[in-house]
């Protein structure tokens, strides 16, 4: 290793930052931290491909104008359920290809340390109750048992794959109380390197590990294969905008208040695909489990990472956490000797430095439809009434003034009725109060504050209306561990809030079923209700199909608003209920103090919880441990398994390269205009029993209440590929005034599924293109929008602009990006979409190059220049491969 020294008194060697930044002439007090790592990312894995002139360019990292790429080698992967399986079927899959060509199964294995966390499939089908997790759990093994053999399998075959079982915790909790080390070690001929540990995840939340001072992001399942296999990833050098925090949090507000505050203001800011990174005064002051709330939040705000530089408090929290003298002293000794561990008297140059005065942070909630809208506490009523009657979009629900005054009976059922039974339901009544999701489950304090609240709640005589569905989510054990033996836990359940399983639950929108009485009210009338979660995204139809307006809080504000039971109560001036003898109770009465919860951290919130909670990680799930598998190193593929397939991605592999097809006649399959999401592309929701999928698991005997979501199935390849264009909002304008999958097929004229014409297209032996306006493929990274393109035989996406990871996708799956020139659209060039296309791309292709495409219409032709989206030569590398996953076979037999 070039730029090699040794830790003194360790005799570790590690890539020595002064040394690098010397060579080339450039400062490194002058970098932001976080480019810093990057810097010894790309330095320590200088190879052929990684070369000087990268590794000179971003040491002159260039604020107001970087240039040049990155190409980037995480030291892990972590995969969440959801997203994860259907990366390990492909290495699976690969196996079984590298087997048919003559090879050794062996060969395919992580290069990097993998961790899949199971808990995104774990639903709130029933809370409330004493025996709401053991149900919950019950029904998630019984829903998802073929996954779960098969992560079984893949957790006993796989070498460096680590499977951490259901009902442990949310995968960014886990992560950072314990997956992370911080600094890492590596044997590397015969020496032991030390490097900061930097990952990426299948899971845009990711970004949680920045309050940990690692830097790490949310990938699409084909880069985070990518970067398993051993392959950069190639992005540009990003611009770091620095937020400087001054002041300290104000009495009486949270972390959550602080991140929702910073959502609003970055959002502003316009910091997408940007990275960001603390520093200030004030972030010394703020607690490591607050500054994870905060880059929890990064995807909601835009960017890409918010970065926290390691420094006194990130030992400090190494220690609470129960991780090894011996590491944290590595963690304290590397850092400071390779420039990492932050320096406030040396502030770098950012591209742009934000301010915010701590001092200013007020009690909020977000809502009711996006994250970046921030509502004062005091403001919440109002904000809600003027919602309702307000123009249909973020802000508005476009209805007419009456439904402020609207109600709907309620019908209790005589053997379940309440004590106190309210007969209505009425505009803005809450419905579902929810403490979920790893931003908050993580933090002590707010967690404590909320068991606090609810002691005092309950010692008062408050109860939660019973139309509240309510419910607790602990992000891991270690919650349940520090509720349970400082005494908060039975007071939380006396309202309601029973641990109902580890997992995201409500927080991606398992939030199961509301009471047959509430939902039969909110239909009956349609009625709009509200929900109160403390989670990260609260977008339109996200929480519950039920739930219009939904707004994300701390958990003890959760806890507040369940009791008060609308979202039409201004809980800084009006009680949430009375006590006892009637005397009215206010959010003021019950609020602890800063001194009263840090008193319970301080006694339950140590180092012997947290390893006892941790010491059996992996085996400690005894259903988990039950399931019985193979570990032969290739899996016995069950033909009848709707959850689990061999994917095609393989049939017509060989050895050696393909020679490119010509790219003439192609037919378009899609003309969609701006904005088209990954989800439109490849939706995650519930399967429609009219759907291509849903006649293909009738077909196999599957009734519809199993047919579960496209996000459980991503593992099957027949399912997914019949879920691409399939959301029932896609606007195909080949048939105008559609909505929904469909297209035209062009030889016929005939209206059909984009499935079924694909199909036909494929049959014909006729290529297609997708045409596309703006930010194409924008949202969540979502591997089978690019996957699903590939299989239903789309060589061509033709788009205005691209979103970053889904132009990347598409390069992977060796699928041709192009992007109409400046001016240029299917408006301005009259293109109707009923054209045919030829595309005269080089055999020899090079980054950025102009490329003419010709299309033909009733025998008229017309030509045009677009610029190829390969942004980087690996990209030209996937398409002469035709995807990185043969590549990668080739590679290991060449």
């Amino acid at each position: 290793m070039k730029w090699q020294n040794t830790l003194e008194n360790q005799g570790l060697t590690y890539c020595d930052l002064h040394q690098v930044t010397a060579e080339f002439g450039a400062d490194l007090a002058t970098l932001p931290y976080s480019v810093r790592v990057l810097l010894e990312s790309v330095a320590r894995n200088r190879d052929e491909e990684i070369t000087d002139d990268i590794i000179r360019t971003l040491a002159h990292w260039q604020a107001q104008a970087p240039v040049g790429v990155v190409p980037f080698k995480p030291a892990r992967v972590v995969l969440q359920d959801f997203t994860g399986v259907p990366a390990v079927v492909d290495l699976a899959a690969m196996r079984d290809a590298t087997v048919k060509l003559g090879g050794d199964a062996q060969a395919i294995n992580p290069e990097i340390p993998v961790t899949l966390v199971v808990d995104h499939s774990v639903q709130v089908d029933y809370a409330g109750s004493p025996q709401a997790l053991a149900f919950n759990t019950k029904r998630e093994f019984e829903r998802n048992h073929e996954r779960y053999q098969f992560l079984k399998w893949a957790q006993q075959s796989f070498k460096d794959f680590e499977v951490v079982p259901p009902e442990t915790g949310i995968i960014h909790q886990v992560n950072i109380e314990k997956l992370s080390d911080v600094i890492l070690k590596k044997e590397v001929k015969g020496e032991v390197q030390v490097f900061p540990d930097t990952l990426q995840g299948t899971d845009s939340h990711t970004t949680m590990i920045n309050g940990l001072g690692v830097l790490g992001w949310g990938v699409g399942g084909i880069e985070a294969e990518a970067a398993i296999l051993g392959e950069a990833s190639y992005f540009p050098t990003p611009e770091v905008i620095g937020v400087e925090f001054t002041g300290a949090l104000p009495k009486g507000t949270t972390a959550t208040d602080l991140a929702l505050a910073v959502t609003e203001l970055l959002r502003k800011e316009n910091v997408v695909g940007k990275f960001v990174e603390y520093f200030g005064t004030g972030y010394q002051k703020l607690s490591l489990a607050d500054r994870a709330t905060i880059a929890n939040m990064a995807p909601e705000y835009g960017a890409t990472c918010g970065f926290c530089p390691i420094d006194e408090e990130t030992l400090n929290y190494l220690r609470i956490t129960g991780r090894s003298p011996e590491l944290i002293q590595l963690v304290a000794d590397y850092t400071k000797t390779n420039g990492l561990f932050y320096d406030p008297n040396t502030i770098p140059t950012y591209t742009k430095v934000i301010q915010l005065d701590l001092n200013t942070i007020q009690p909020s909630l977000a809502g009711p439809k996006r994250p970046q809208d921030r509502i004062t506490l005091a403001n919440v009523a109002e904000d809600f009434t003027n919602s309702v009657t307000a123009p249909v979009g973020p802000k508005g629900f476009g209805l007419p003034e009456a439904e402020l005054t609207k109600t709907a009976p309620l019908h209790w059922l005589e053997d379940t009725t309440p004590k106190a039974t309210p007969a209505t339901l009425k505009t803005g009544d809450l419905v579902l109060a929810a403490i979920t999701s790893c931003t908050n489950t993580s933090n002590p304090f707010v967690m404590i504050s909320a068991g606090l609240l609810a002691k005092k709640a309950v010692e008062k005589g408050l109860q939660v209306p019973p139309y509240v569905k309510t419910s607790l989510s602990p992000g891991s054990r270690i919650v349940t561990t520090y509720l349970e033996d400082s005494g908060l836990l039975p007071y939380l359940e006396q309202l309601g809030f029973y641990n109902v399983g580890y997992g995201c639950t409500t927080c991606i929108g398992n939030s199961g079923p509301l009471s047959d009485t509430v939902s039969e009210a909110i239909e009956s009338e349609n009625l709009l209700v509200s929900s109160v979660l403390s989670g990260n995204r609260n977008f339109e139809g996200r929480i519950h199909p039920l739930i219009k307006a939904n707004y994300l809080a701390s958990p003890p504000l959760v806890v507040a608003y369940a009791l008060a039971g609308t979202v039409t109560k201004d809980l800084t001036k009006e009680p949430l209920g009375t006590d006892a003898q009637g005397k009215p109770v206010y959010l003021a009465d019950l609020q602890p103090s800063v001194e009263e919860v840090q008193k319970v951290i301080d006694q339950y919130v140590g180092p012997e919880a947290y390893q006892e909670t941790y010491a059996h990680i992996f085996d400690a799930n005894k259903r988990w441990n039950e399931i019985e598998t193979s570990a032969d190193d290739c899996f016995a593929w069950d033909e009848s398994s709707t959850y689990i397939a061999n994917p095609p991605f393989f049939t017509e592999l060989t050895k050696d390269l393909p020679k490119p097809e010509p790219l003439r006649n192609l037919t378009v399959l899609a003309k969609l205009a701006d904005s088209v999401t990954t989800d439109h592309i490849s939706p995650a929701g519930n399967i429609a029993i009219d759907s291509p999928a849903g006649r293909f698991l009738k077909e196999r005997q599957v009734a519809p209440k199993d047919f579960n979501s496209y996000g459980s199935r991503r593992g099957n390849h027949d399912i997914m590929m019949r879920g691409t264009f399939a959301n029932i909002r896609l606007q195909n304008q080949l048939v105008p005034g559609s909505s929904g999958g469909v297209t035209k097929y062009q030889p016929t004229g005939e209206t059909m599924s984009i499935f079924d014409a694909a199909m036909q297209y494929q049959n014909d032996d006729t290529g297609t293109i997708v045409l596309a306006g703006k930010d194409y493929g924008m949202g969540s990274s979502r591997d089978w929008a690019a996957k699903g393109t590939q299989l239903l035989g789309v060589k061509v996406v033709l788009a205005e602009s691209f979103e970053r990871i889904h132009r990347s996708n598409l390069a992977m799956m060796g699928i041709i990006p192009l992007q109409y020139l400046p001016g240029d659209t299917a408006e301005t060039l009259g293109l109707t979409g009923e054209e045919h296309f030829d595309v005269a791309l080089p055999e020899n292709p090079e980054v950025g190059q102009l490329v003419t495409v010709t299309a033909t219409k009733d025998g008229q032709s017309q030509t045009f220049q677009t610029r190829l989206r390969f942004d980087a030569p690996a990209d030209i590398r996937y398409w002469r491969h035709q995807g990185i996953l043969p590549m990668v076979i080739r590679k290991k037999f060449n």
